[in-house]
């Protein structure tokens, strides 16, 4: 299985549960399961992750450690097209409020589905479902929608074997 991640895994890990100078291993983890083919992102991602500031520790980390075939391209024709279907699905759904629909096109949620719906990735997301919501746009909506398989970052970890042991520090 191939895994897909989305920006959000990235900014909270940085900010939360696994900080850089907290939980270094999870950072070399990504990148050590991305060199055996199975954890990438998109390039979309990797814009939205360098709106950041030059002294943002995951702006660093995307300039200087992560490999360029990190984040896949999605300037494919399939890609685009299914990104066609979805974004239509999208703007056609009366149940979202326009500024929903405004919000969802100009990110890369609708990207993540149609990259991983052409190649049979899972998408990793911390988001949750909220079929009922009108003034969000949620990712595993969309995922279920398109039928692409989706999960949070802990699932994605504990598939992959991933495990992170305590070291101290002087």
């Amino acid at each position: 299985m191939s895994y897909i991640i989305d920006s959000d895994v990235l900014i909270t890990a940085k900010n939360s549960y696994y900080a850089f100078d907290l939980c270094p291993g999870f950072w070399e983890s990504l990148l050590a399961q991305h060199h055996t083919g199975r954890v990438h992102s998109l390039d979309r991602n990797r814009q939205e992750l360098l709106q950041g500031r030059d002294d943002d520790n995951l702006v660093k980390w995307v300039h200087e450690s992560v490999p360029d075939n990190f984040f896949l391209s999605c300037n494919n024709a399939d890609v685009v097209s299914t990104y066609t279907e979805v974004m239509l699905w999208v703007q056609r759904n009366p149940q979202f409020y326009d500024g929903a629909k405004a919000k969802f096109a100009t990110g890369a949620d609708g990207w993540l589905v149609a990259y991983a719906r052409v190649y049979g990735n899972t998408v990793v997301t911390l988001e949750e479902s909220r079929p009922e919501s009108r003034n969000q746009i949620k990712l595993p909506d969309v995922c279920i929608q398109f039928g692409v398989p989706y999960q949070n970052v802990f699932t994605m970890l504990r598939e992959l074997n991933v495990k992170y042991d305590y070291k101290e520090t002087n």
